[in-house]
């Protein structure tokens, strides 16, 4: 598994489609930064069929909302079946991972006010 990532901002005061922000590749994770700030930041995924994203906690709620597929999602070891246009909050201190059963692009946003690093 490949997993690229691209930190730079996005340009701003530019009209973007959010689902081709990014493309698939296999046999890859890809994001790409939107914006990214000390106290959030916005992001956008694209996970190839069969990929997945290791395990891992964040001290922040995260926002998550499917742009293109379907993901599997657990949030501590409860499954969550995300379709288009579904949403959901991620909350801090939660162990969660993705799997792409199929391929999905998805964008998460993090808000880091309110809670303690």
């Amino acid at each position: 598994m490949k997993n690229l990532k691209d930190n730079s901002e996005m340009e701003k005061s530019v009209a973007h489609i959010i689902v081709e922000i990014i493309q698939y590749m296999p046999n890859a994770v890809v994001s790409k930064t939107i914006i990214k700030k000390t106290t959030g930041n916005v992001t956008v995924s694209s996970f190839a069929a069969g990929e997945e994203m290791a395990e891992k906690i964040s001290p922040f709620d995260t926002f998550i909302q499917i742009i293109d597929g379907k993901a599997e999602l657990f949030i501590n070891s409860i499954e969550y079946r995300l379709n288009l246009g579904d949403g959901i909050i991620i909350p801090a201190h939660s162990k969660h991972n993705f799997n792409a059963n199929e391929q999905f692009k998805m964008v998460s946003t993090i808000i880091k006010s309110g809670y303690d690093i």
